[in-house]
């Protein structure tokens, strides 16, 4: 089978195709990826059109899809596949019948993910992640999203929802949150407050600065991770991954962040001898949210195919 695997973000929406066995090992292989600007402040009917294009733009270079999936940078109804909560995106998305207007266009089965469990899903089947038991995922940039596979499944609980690691409160009435909370690991730890901390236009420039030395630009590093390593640990305490896997802008800074977040967890979660627990780099760049989003519709169809027979 081919998938196509829509990445809906802020600022571009990107494609991925996969051939579902043409890879090593009989895993799904990545035929061509591509991008468009996603233009969130023209509103849902816009950037729908937009998405579809994209699609269009995908199957036009690599064919007909058997299945779409597309991954959503928040909140959504699984039974109706209407969107609930965008918290990072602006325009009237609660109630937006996204799924519905997909597969309308495309006539095709399309499948909903959140972003942050597709760039699990991605890394966790050809990424960084590959070949683990127990992974947790953690992206980082506009927000931070989050994501768990046990066994090569996405665990997503009874709700669907598992996995904010990003919405733990980690600060009693702290600042607030866009999921409506406060105190959150999002707020504390987005690009955002890395530049304000550091006094930087942007999370690059602080990375940028950071590798030159400037003092303000590490000590807002070190405050982040501090916030980051804080909800870590405790997911590491209760789940115990094999290995954590760091993707999203934030992530460029590499080890400046990475060995801070190594530090952390190993002194809040004592108890699960965490220097065996592996904290790395995503492997898949950007593309890993489209990568994802197409993984997601193979399942979906798969899963379509077994309840079938």
């Amino acid at each position: 089978m081919q998938v196509l695997g829509l990445d809906l973000g802020g600022t571009n929406i990107k494609w991925a195709v996969l051939d579902s066995g043409g890879g090593v090992d009989g895993a799904p292989r990545p035929l061509g990826y591509g991008s468009l600007p996603t233009g969130a402040e023209d509103g849902p009917e816009a950037v729908a059109e937009r998405l579809l294009e994209a699609g269009r733009r995908a199957i036009g270079i690599h064919g007909d899809a058997d299945g779409i999936g597309v991954g959503v940078p928040g909140l959504f109804d699984r039974a109706t596949g209407a969107i609930e909560l965008f918290p990072n995106l602006q325009g009237a998305w609660p109630g937006f019948p996204l799924r519905a207007r997909l597969e309308g266009q495309f006539g095709r089965p399309v499948a909903i993910i959140n972003d942050a469990r597709a760039f699990t899903l991605a890394e966790g089947t050809l990424g960084a992640g590959r070949g683990c038991r127990t992974l947790v995922c953690i992206t980082l940039g506009t927000g931070v999203g989050g994501g768990v596979l046990i066994d090569g499944r996405l665990h997503l609980g009874a709700n669907g929802r598992a996995g904010e690691i990003g919405h733990q409160v980690v600060v009693e009435d702290g600042p607030p949150c866009g999921c409506g909370n406060r105190g959150c690991v999002e707020p504390l730890a987005w690009a955002e407050t890395l530049a304000r901390l550091a006094g930087r236009g942007t999370a690059a420039e602080v990375y940028a600065g950071a590798a030159d030395g400037d003092e303000r630009c590490c000590a807002a590093i070190s405050e982040v991770a501090r916030y980051l390593g804080l909800g870590l640990a405790n997911v590491t305490t209760v789940l115990v991954p094999d290995r954590i896997v760091v993707g999203g802008g934030i992530s460029a800074a590499g080890e400046l962040l990475l060995e801070p977040l190594r530090a952390a967890v190993r002194a809040r979660a004592p108890l699960v001898e965490p220097d065996r627990i592996d904290i790395v780099a995503a492997s898949l760049g950007s593309e890993a949210g489209a990568i994802g989003a197409a993984l997601a519709a193979l399942a979906a169809l798969e899963e379509t195919s077994a309840a079938a027979r």
